[in-house]
């Protein structure tokens, strides 16, 4: 991805965003949450923008800010990958041992933004969640329903677009998923893509599926349609991928994939935008 491209993709999330850092336990319940806005304005016939960071406290928006943050940028880092839709990647680049590690993703549709962050401790432990839901100011844009399993059930077609820290061409594939329930408080999920077709189970509690095939791993569904799906621990000798969804309409979902090599290095990350068919 030229720097051109991802700057002009960037500028896709230009605007005043009236929204909330909330922070969630990895079974899906909201510890806290923050009253936010954040400008992002260009300036310099877009050559560059300014980045400002509003949190409030208790009395929320009708209080002084308990933090303002203000920064200018002219580029964007090679840690940031940003998509033709304006959703974006960043995190860890090398994952190693007694470091902590995150991942962040962003998606924008219209008036809406949704961000997420997932954090691990420096023993490689899952640490937490938070989810940034965010409202274009002056706009009706509102908030998705919590996402539930009957929503992610059926089968989802679409195209998955790959950008690789290596710098290597990007690449382009479709995607097809297939969610069922497979029995009682059981679902099976067969995804196919780039040649390859993946089955796996899950067992569901509560807002968590659990998918214990090789290394376990968590899906959390959240509110605003938002899902966060992470291993339960991280190793720098084995391979992994940390993933976020956005159910943006009843029909329409995007997801963001960061993935590490067994040497715990960032390879690249993926984002999908699919569609449910059935």
């Amino acid at each position: 991805m030229g720097m051109g491209e991802k700057w002009e993709n960037f500028l896709k999330n230009l605007g005043e965003w009236r929204g909330s850092f909330t922070q969630f336990s990895l079974q899906g319940e909201q510890l806290s949450s923050t009253d936010s806005i954040i400008n992002l304005e260009s300036f310099d016939n877009d050559q560059a923008f300014t980045f400002r960071v509003r949190r409030f406290g208790d009395g929320g928006y009708n209080t002084p800010p308990i933090q303002d943050y203000q920064q200018e940028y002219r580029t964007l880092g090679r840690q940031i990958l940003v998509f033709e839709t304006g959703a974006l990647s960043k995190g860890t680049l090398q994952l190693a041992p007694f470091t902590e590690f995150g991942a962040e993703y962003g998606f924008v549709a219209t008036d809406r933004r949704l961000r997420f962050v997932q954090l691990y401790n420096e023993q490689g432990e899952f640490q937490g969640l938070t989810l940034i839901r965010e409202f274009r100011a002056g706009t009706t844009a509102h908030e998705r329903p919590h996402l539930t399993l009957n929503q992610l059930l059926g089968v989802w077609e679409g195209q998955a677009f790959t950008h690789y820290a290596d710098w290597q061409n990007p690449t382009q594939y479709s995607t097809r998923l297939e969610i069922s329930e497979s029995g009682d408080r059981q679902i099976l999920q067969t995804l196919e893509f780039d040649g390859q077709r993946l089955t796996s189970t899950a067992r569901v509690e509560g807002k968590q599926l659990w998918f214990e095939d090789n290394a376990p791993r968590v899906v959390t569904l959240l509110p605003d349609g938002a899902s966060s799906n992470v291993p339960l621990k991280l190793s720098h000798k084995q391979s992994f991928f940390v993933e976020t969804g956005w159910l943006i309409s009843s029909i329409e979902r995007q997801r963001m994939i960061r993935h590490y090599n067994d040497k715990g290095a960032w390879t690249g990350s993926t984002h999908i935008c699919e569609r449910k068919i059935s």
